[in-house]
């Protein structure tokens, strides 16, 4: 007998690096409404050109897609980059190399990029009720953290607290442009 505590979580990964590939284009591909991303980052998909190509198809196709990166001038990318041992400096340059690469996506109607000032205890990656959340432990690359993947059941499901997450920071942040 299925635990209503496990309703809404479909598989965890022992880390971001261990979950296949196919399962990332997978989740974007199936969006119809929404695709969000939210980390400081998310650098590992802005140099996966298979990954650009599913974002602009699916903007293109009338999914909404947002992204939030951290802003690499403020003083929680530079927290992070130290809490990983890699430096502030080069977490921004991680998140500035990722702007460049999302430039593109910026021509495409529906989609929207956002910096972020916040202290990320996870990243989050959105496409409609699906999520894949990247737990953050302190010492920590995300790449070596936990991945959670979840589907929005309810309110009262394990998703339904990512995504007010997500909405949350996506209503305090101003839209980013080139």
């Amino acid at each position: 007998m299925r635990s209503s505590l496990a309703d809404g979580i479909n598989a965890i990964y022992p880390h971001r690096w261990a979950v296949p590939q196919t399962v990332w284009r997978n989740l974007f591909n199936g969006a119809r409404q929404e695709i969000g991303i939210l980390a400081y980052s998310a650098l590992f998909l802005a140099e996966d050109q298979a990954t650009l190509h599913i974002l602009t198809a699916r903007a293109k196709a009338g999914v909404k897609v947002r992204i939030l990166l951290g802003d690499p001038e403020g003083p929680e990318v530079a927290a992070r980059g130290a809490d990983e041992g890699i430096g502030a400096e080069v977490m921004a340059a991680r998140i500035k190399n990722a702007l460049t690469l999302y430039r593109a996506l910026l021509d495409v109607q529906g989609v929207e990029i956002r910096l972020h000032h916040t202290v990320l205890y996870n990243s989050i990656y959105r496409a409609d009720d699906q999520l894949l959340v990247n737990t953050h432990a302190y010492g920590t690359p995300a790449a070596k953290a936990p991945v959670m993947h979840l589907t929005h059941t309810d309110d009262q499901g394990p998703a339904s607290t990512y995504l007010t997450s997500f909405n949350s920071i996506w209503t305090a942040t101003q839209p980013h442009s080139k």
